[in-house]
């Protein structure tokens, strides 16, 4: 059989890979053809763009590259159409993958889509394209299946969180942490500052700017997959601060604490255990639009998850240096570290124990076949 995935983004790339290895394991035979990146092109199949070349955040920022986003859209339609899969699989990325999907519909083609659009936060008129185009969604967070059920009488498949596999395998690992960086003999302060040239420029000044206040640290960036490790050399002028290239989880492993962007790394950080604060900026003009048209209390997904505030949201003008430093005070603070792990526990008992990927590579393989 022939599969088409597409991932627009890092943790898209990482999910993809092991969706691509489950359904490798389901069908041997299967043809493989995607846009994603390094970690799903290691699994196999036919790299057809790489997430780098695709990643917009922002209203902004995607409006001013508007013309392009169009032909790699336009592009894509007719590399699906020269491949002829038997089935489309979408991964997170809904402004572009959406589009796709409405499109598919009409040529039809099955739609699968793993990892949901995140309706619940915003754009919840997309529950009419999902209800026409989908044949099947894959929802990776345990408020999801109940949402669309109770809300908008709408059937999806509760798979589990892929990240609960990814790093229970990470766990069990040999540890990698560079020599140097164990030599230091100081805790280690991740930083997390996200995947894209664009938020990681706009964020790690911030970051950076409480370094002299911490000497007892020694603060670490987590350099992203798709970026090359060069590119950072301009964070890591300071002899306090080092960079850890597309090694984020072998750094987890040995944090003492984190300051993380959005997103998923939030997740990640707190499936190692680690204490961590979220911070974010973006465009005036983007936070402005976003904060009319976002509902929701938090932005990082374990407040979410939890439904309360486990984790420091410094968001926008909050996002400051003294706030930074403070919070990361705070998490040095046993009574604390011990309240988040008690929290972190209830996280990771919440998403439970099914393995996401093989999950959705058995339904999408059956409904194929």
């Amino acid at each position: 059989m022939k599969y088409y995935i597409i991932a627009g983004e890092a943790s898209g790339d990482l999910h993809g890979a092991n969706l691509i290895k489950a359904i490798n394991q389901e069908d041997p035979t299967a043809e493989i053809r995607f846009w994603g990146g390094d970690q799903m092109a290691a699994q196999g199949g036919t790299l057809v763009k790489h997430y780098k070349e695709l990643a917009f955040m922002g209203f902004w920022e995607v409006f001013i590259n508007l013309k392009t986003i169009l032909n790699n859209i336009a592009f894509c339609k007719r590399d699906i159409l020269d491949f002829q899969p038997d089935v489309l699989v979408y991964i997170d990325y809904p402004g572009f993958n959406m589009r796709i999907a409405a499109w598919a519909k009409k040529q039809g083609i099955p739609n699968h889509y793993y990892i949901s659009p995140q309706i619940w936060a915003w754009k919840e008129n997309r529950i009419k394209k999902i209800k026409r185009d989908l044949d099947a969604l894959y929802v990776i967070l345990p408020f999801e299946a109940p949402y669309f059920k109770e809300k908008h009488n709408y059937d999806v498949t509760f798979v589990g969180h892929p990240l609960i596999q990814v790093i229970k395998e990470e766990r069990q690992k040999e540890d990698t942490l560079p020599l140097q960086l164990k030599e230091t003999n100081k805790p280690i302060i991740a930083l997390l500052p996200g995947s894209r040239k664009q938020e990681i420029n706009k964020m790690m000044p911030v970051f950076l700017s409480v370094i002299d206040r911490f000497p007892d640290y020694h603060f670490v960036i987590a350099g992203a997959p798709g970026i090359e490790a060069e590119w950072y050399q301009k964070f890591t002028i300071h002899p306090s601060v080092s960079l850890l290239h597309n090694q984020t989880h072998s750094l987890l492993k040995n944090a003492f604490a984190a300051i993380v962007t959005s997103g998923t790394a939030t997740l990640e950080t707190a499936l190692f255990g680690v204490p961590q604060m979220v911070c974010y900026k973006s465009s005036g003009l983007s936070y402005a639009i976003a904060k009319r048209i976002v509902k929701l209390e938090y932005i990082s997904l374990v407040n979410l998850i939890l439904d309360k505030e486990v984790v420091k949201e410094l968001i926008q003008n909050d996002c400051t240096t003294e706030k930074i430093a403070a919070t990361l005070a705070l998490l040095g603070e046993e009574k604390i570290r011990q309240q988040i792990e008690l929290d972190y526990n209830s996280l990771t008992q919440s998403l439970g124990e099914k393995k996401a990927s093989q999950t959705v590579a058995q339904q999408i393989v059956s409904s194929i076949k």
